[in-house]
Order: C-alpha cells, then structure tokens, then sequence
C-alpha cells in the first residue's frame, strides 16, 4: 500500500466515524426533542406530516429530524408555498434551532467531503 493510499484511506475512514457520531447525535435528538419540535413547529403542515415517521423506529426518526433540520436550516422556500409557518420558526428555542442548523450543516459537509474523498481517489486511480 502506498502512502497515499493510506492517508485517503484515514482521511475517508474518519469521514465516516464522523458520519456515525452524526446518527448517533440524530438520534439522540430525534428521540428526546421531537415533543418539544412538534410543540413550537404545530402551524408548519410540512412538519405536522412527519408526525407519521414518529412511529417508524430509528429510521424513521432519521428522516424526520433530517427534514426538520433542513426546513429550520433553510426556511424559504417552505415560506413561500406555505409549507412552513414563519412564526413557528422565529419561536423555536434558539438552542434547539442552533442544533438543528448545526447538524443539517454538518451532514451537508460531512457527505460532500465523502464524496470530494472518492472523486480524487478515483481520479488518483487509487479505487
């Protein structure tokens, strides 16, 4: 194995610790917070929907506290076609809007990174 691989190889290995300590924090979140959620985001129809992945076990959770960060992280669209109440987000808790902001974020680098990770192995020729 060449040097180069072996630092790809770290390099994409801790990208994807990193992606298991986000599940690990998704769902922590996804199972302690989601009455608090529900509670400030009742007048947003998008997230009221989703009350249907409560039930779904841990993948489920996944993709609700998924598609909640992202309408927290980036509400305008969903204000424009009235997915999403404009009220509800200015009066969710900042601290639980951070989190979730911070973990849509992290998800979208964390992914993006995996990805420019293979790209350059491919074009390496490493894979």
């Amino acid at each position: 194995m060449s040097k180069t691989e072996m630092i790809f190889g770290a390099l994409g290995g801790v990208i994807l610790l990193l992606i298991f300590v986000w599940l690990v924090v998704a769902l922590h979140m996804a199972y302690t917070k989601m009455d608090v959620l529900f509670g400030h985001l009742k007048n947003s129809p998008a997230i009221t929907v989703l009350a249907f992945w409560r039930h779904a076990g841990p993948s489920g959770r996944l993709r609700m506290i998924s598609n909640i960060a992202h309408y927290v992280s980036s509400p305008r669209r969903g204000i424009e076609n009235g997915t999403i109440s404009a009220e509800d987000i200015e009066n969710l808790p900042m601290p639980i809007k951070r989190k979730l902001v911070i973990l849509w974020r992290s998800l979208t680098l964390l992914v993006g990174a995996l990805f420019l990770v293979w790209c350059i192995g491919k074009i390496l020729g490493l894979w």
